[in-house]
């Protein structure tokens, strides 16, 4: 598996990438017809990083690629905030208040793990042993006064959206894209 990596320089650059993220979820034939609110390939995606990397600025970012209006947020006390697109969901998980792995299952999210949706999963560290294997994995680190990305697909759609992605930002080297 290929590990794919950029810096980051502020959170404008992390917002970008996190929509160029957006679009190498979608299908193709979307990708190429541009416009807010396509469907999604599915998939899970799981981000780690310490407080402050920029996972929920990513997030934010790959949300408004999916044409999601209005405040975009951890949900650090709901635990799942999800989104409706045109033709399947979008999820985004934040596990960082759980205690033990377990809590996992008595949420019930495998059923949000559905094929057609998209699950972003912040701190899915935590529930290691309770989540399905992830497609695509992004690790974020504060790297001086910007950030450093690292993504790496684990299963077949998750290289492809690797590849996609490392494709779509290959021009990111500095403060804007």
């Amino acid at each position: 598996m290929t590990v794919h990596t950029r810096y980051l320089a502020d959170e404008g650059v992390t917002e970008a990438l996190g929509r160029l993220l957006a679009a190498a979820t979608q299908p193709q034939s979307s990708t190429a017809e541009g416009g807010a609110g396509r469907g999604t390939l599915g998939g899970r995606i799981f981000l780690s990083g310490d407080l402050g990397a920029g996972k929920t600025t990513l997030t934010r970012g790959l949300m408004r690629g999916y044409g999601v209006q209005g405040a975009v947020k951890s949900p650090t006390y709901t635990l799942v905030e999800p989104y409706e697109l045109d033709d399947s969901k979008l999820y985004h998980f934040d596990l960082y208040r759980l205690a033990d792995p377990e809590e996992v299952e008595f949420l019930g999210v495998a059923e949000y793990f559905d094929e057609a949706n998209l699950c972003i999963v912040e701190w899915a560290e935590k529930g290691k042993g309770y989540l399905p294997c992830p497609d695509l994995e992004i690790t974020l680190s504060v790297e001086g006064e910007g950030r450093s990305i690292a993504w790496e697909g684990r299963t077949a759609k998750g290289e492809s959206i690797g590849h996609e992605l490392s494709v779509l930002s290959a021009h990111i080297t500095g403060r804007n894209l």
